[in-house]
This record gives C-alpha cells, sequence and structure tokens, in this order.
C-alpha cells in the first residue's frame, strides 16, 4: 500500500480529463465521505458538498468556468459550498444532533452555543461568510488525499465564476454560496499537458520556519 505522502506526490492539478472514463459511486462516496469527516471549528459543519454529475448541468455550469473543458468533460464536480451566514437555528440545530446522537439531553452545551451566537449573530454577513468558507478548505484537502489514494486525478479550482455556480444551483435557495471546486476523473493523457512536468514545491528549508 502506497503511504499518503507517496499519493500526495504522486498526484497533480490535472489539465484535461477525458470525457468516457467515469469513476464508480462507490469511490464519489469515499471522496465525499473524506470531507464529510472534516474537522471544522465548534464541528457546526457550515457547508455543503454538492455533487454533480448530469452532463446538462455540467455544461451550464461550464460558462462560468475559468477551464471550462475540465467541467464538461471530468466525471463528476463537487462543489464545496458554505453557510452564506450563522444563525441561532443553524447552531442549535447542529448542537441538538450532536446530543441527540450521544445520548445526551438537548441544550446540555448551552452555554458554549450561546457564546457562538455572541461572537457571530452580530457580525456583518460578509465576515460570517468569511470564516465559513475557510471551513470548507480542510474538507477540500482531505477530499484531494482521499481521492490521491484512489488514484483518481482531480484539479481543485477556485478560477470560476461564483455568481454562475449560485445561480444555477440557485444556492441561494439553500442560504449557500460556492467557494471552491474539485473537478474528480481521469486524466486525458495525450491533452493533460501538466502531467509530466516534474512536481515542484518550495523546498522544505524554505517553506519551513522553526523556533
Amino acid at each position: 500500500m502506497m503511504s499518503l505522502l507517496e499519493n500526495l506526490q504522486w498526484r497533480h492539478a490535472v489539465k484535461a480529463y477525458d470525457p468516457t472514463k467515469k469513476v464508480s459511486q462507490e469511490n464519489i462516496d469515499k471522496i465525499v465521505e473524506a470531507a464529510r469527516l472534516a474537522p471544522t471549528s465548534s464541528g457546526l459543519q457550515p457547508f455543503k458538498v454538492i455533487v454533480v454529475e448530469d452532463q446538462e448541468i455540467k455544461n451550464k455550469l461550464a460558462a462560468g468556468a475559468l477551464n471550462p473543458d475540465c467541467m464538461r468533460d471530468a466525471s463528476h464536480i463537487l462543489i464545496f459550498a458554505a453557510w452564506d451566514r450563522y444563525t441561532a437555528d443553524r447552531i442549535d440545530k447542529v448542537y441538538d444532533f450532536t446530543t441527540d446522537e450521544r445520548g445526551l439531553p438537548r441544550g446540555r452545551f448551552a452555554s458554549y452555543t450561546d457564546k457562538l451566537k455572541a461572537i457571530y449573530l452580530d457580525q456583518p454577513a460578509a465576515l460570517n461568510f468569511a470564516h465559513t468558507a475557510r471551513q470548507t478548505y480542510i474538507a477540500l484537502g482531505l477530499a484531494l488525499a482521499q481521492a490521491a489514494e484512489l488514484r483518481i486525478d482531480t484539479t481543485p479550482a477556485e478560477g470560476f465564476s461564483n455568481e454562475t455556480i449560485d445561480q444555477v444551483l440557485e444556492l441561494d435557495k439553500h442560504g449557500l454560496k460556492s467557494v471552491s471546486l474539485l473537478y474528480v476523473g481521469y486524466a486525458d493523457p495525450e491533452r493533460d499537458w501538466l502531467s509530466t512536468m516534474k512536481k515542484v514545491r518550495v523546498p522544505k528549508e524554505e517553506f519551513v520556519l522553526h523556533f
């Protein structure tokens, strides 16, 4: 079995996908599960992962993509969409579910959720969203790692029109705003120009600071 570091050394941001090759539902489920298990601030999981496989929807989303071919040709697109803001109902729903699952009385963590509400509820929506959006990147990283372990190609992307994505998927109806995308599929070796190039990262001596 390959190690995590070997899998990360293998992966790269694929620049072209083979539209004839599809990722199995079993493997998509594993990638999504890795994202679901990601840690989040206060355990609130303030985002959703939207899985797009339908070709018609992918074609519509491509209008807002920096690399529309990737959008159209990838087997699946995972869209990480964060809460547009924190609300008392959203916080309570998460903690009610948590106490129910753990067999604890509802309100067991009221003193803590009251603190969260005091911090977040009076903040501007934009500041709330900046916080919820940051949580999605932890999940994105774990999804990338899980896909690499499965030897499934991926491309994380911020190069897209959030407005287009949000409108096509009507995310406002769910109180969500798109943050990032993950193209998932199998590379087209003839068009994926990055695949033959050396993986380059800043040297460890420059990357790490010791105190």
